[in-house]
């Protein structure tokens, strides 16, 4: 077994040099997997952009109602036209998302504590591989805590996710924690990003962070990135701006649009970031019009 005497620190990340094994498939480091596995990351990617607006509404999970998600038979529907991939539990999709909509689906498999015991890092995976089939899951979003008290037991979650994943050709999210005590340090997401894309997934969702550009220049699969607690509408925008030009192939906004106080003018913004070209400046200004 390798030990940590006499290991470089890695400086080197060709930042400016486009990923290289790239040439049978748009989205980064998956030319080599099956037809299957293309179909559904081409419905989470758009083709011409090559990035995607996810919408995390999962939530509910360990939150409970909370605010602005309390009715999401009326919400989803209003924001379906500006999102990509729609990420939420089986329980929430099957009741308030119609199924003649054709967003991707990000199926939260993954599920433990509530936050009435606040330690949300020991959890299990709650649904199985045939009920992902069953409701067409784009990907299965399994949540990873590395460096905290339940790290072994969620690696052990996401490997069971993926060699399911991968019998029958469903992509698996791998979900960067970051609890209350952990660090948000470039040197933990160069760590994290990298763990979870070598045990096989084939995205990783996680933060921003400062050099953000080579965390995603060393991670081999896409990187989507969360958009975390609550921000004024202007800092939103340019946290999505910031980190597309840096790499990203998409943002996860959850609170940043369903906390909003128009949401569906928000959800319209960060699409034209991400597929558009917009600049923060370009899109606060577009938000601006829509509301007034």
């Amino acid at each position: 077994m390798a030990d940590l005497e006499g290991l470089k620190v890695a400086k080197d990340y060709h930042i400016d040099t486009p990923f290289a094994n790239q040439d049978g498939f748009y989205v980064k480091g998956a030319n080599s997997l099956d037809w299957g596995m293309k179909r559904h990351l081409a419905n989470i990617f758009n083709p011409k952009s090559g990035n995607t607006v996810m919408f995390a509404f999962d939530h509910g999970y360990f939150m409970g109602s909370t605010a602005g998600l309390e009715r999401l038979d009326l919400l989803l529907p209003k924001l379906a036209p500006y999102v990509d991939c729609f990420m939420g539990t089986r329980g929430a999709i099957r009741t308030c998302l119609k199924p003649e909509y054709t967003n991707a689906i990000a199926l939260r498999v993954t599920s433990g504590s509530s936050m009435v015991q606040a330690d949300l890092s020991h959890e299990v995976v709650a649904v199985d591989i045939e009920d992902s089939i069953r409701m067409n899951a784009d990907c299965m979003a399994s949540q990873v805590f590395i460096g905290a008290d339940g790290q072994l037991s969620s690696i052990d979650n996401l490997s069971k996710v993926i060699n399911a994943g991968m019998r029958y050709s469903v992509p698996t999210l791998g979900v960067c924690a970051v609890g209350k005590d952990m660090e948000r340090t470039d040197r933990f997401f160069k760590l994290a990003t990298r763990i979870i894309a070598e045990m096989g997934c084939q995205m990783v969702k996680t933060y921003n962070c400062e050099n953000f550009e080579e965390v995603v220049a060393a991670c081999p699969v896409p990187i989507v990135v969360a958009g975390g607690k609550k921000l004024a509408e202007k800092d939103a925008l340019t946290l999505a701006y910031d980190v597309i030009s840096k790499g990203a192939r998409g943002v996860d906004m959850g609170r940043n649009i369903f906390q909003s106080q128009h949401p569906v003018e928000m959800a319209q913004a960060v699409h034209k970031v991400v597929h558009e070209g917009f600049t923060d400046k370009e899109a606060y200004e577009f938000y601006e019009d829509l509301i007034h």
